[in-house]
């Protein structure tokens, strides 16, 4: 994986953790349910984690752009 591009490759499959949780497409995922679903094992543990990762490094980069 490259250093540069592993937000992109680390994203396998676009949209599944929103089908997964329910979310209708358009509106955000709720911080609780990214909460909740990030102590579940398997795939869609591991896309809520990633999205509260990907979260917080949106955060930081708005806060650092300000």
């Amino acid at each position: 994986m490259s250093k540069e591009k592993w937000i992109a490759e680390a994203i396998k499959k676009p949209g599944a953790l929103r089908k997964s949780l329910k979310v209708k497409k358009g509106k955000k995922i709720p911080a609780a349910a990214l909460e909740k679903a990030s102590k579940k094992k398997g795939k869609l543990g591991q896309r809520a984690r990633l999205a509260q990762t990907l979260r917080r490094i949106a955060k930081r980069r708005a806060k650092t752009a300000q």
